[in-house]
């Protein structure tokens, strides 16, 4: 801070000397000097650095050390990046997920379309089948035989072209006695 003496006048009193404070302005309105534009820079500066030191810690008082803000804000990116490399793999793990569900979400529906298919056949098949089947206490008549050609086994529509005799034990198909135990009908 700089005194300067000044000299008052003022009328019909005799002129006084009184000390005058000269300082240095706040702000420089215009960057005249190198001086000036250096001490607006300084000031930006300083306020950035509070700013910083504000946004980095919000719950803490805001300080004026720069090496401490400066290494608060390198911790803080170190942080951010970790987190964000973090995400990112997160991120890739759910799409390689989410790919993975909509390739199994769309075989589910084939398959749901290929079992619609079935079920509908075999709806189909059992009306068909039911259809044909009589009313209750409707007793069908003993299928009869169609006639066999000349030595060919007669064939019975309910059980197609399987000849019976195979499935009895041999003691039962055994021939050699027929004669003594049932006699020729004349």
């Amino acid at each position: 801070m700089v005194l300067r003496w000044w000299l008052r006048f003022d009328s019909d009193e005799v002129s006084t000397a009184e000390p005058i404070v000269v300082g240095r302005s706040n702000s420089c309105i215009k960057a005249e000097n190198k001086a000036c534009r250096e001490r607006q820079r300084r000031e930006l500066l300083n306020s950035r650095f509070l700013e910083l030191s504000s946004t980095l810690e919000p719950d803490r008082p805001a300080t004026t050390d720069k090496l401490a803000i400066l290494g608060d804000a390198i911790r803080v990116l170190n942080q951010l990046k970790s987190e964000t490399q973090d995400f990112k793999e997160m991120n890739e793990k759910l799409s390689e997920e989410i790919k993975t569900l909509k390739a199994e979400k769309n075989e589910l529906r084939e398959e749901k379309l290929v079992l619609k298919a079935e079920k509908a056949k075999m709806e189909q098949q059992v009306k068909s089948m039911t259809s044909n089947i009589p009313p209750p206490g409707f007793m069908a008549p003993h299928p009869a035989a169609f006639q066999a050609g000349a030595n060919k086994m007669p064939v019975f529509p309910g059980y197609g072209y399987i000849p019976m005799w195979q499935y009895l034990p041999p003691s039962t198909c055994n021939t050699s006695h027929d004669h003594e135990l049932r006699p020729p009908a004349a």
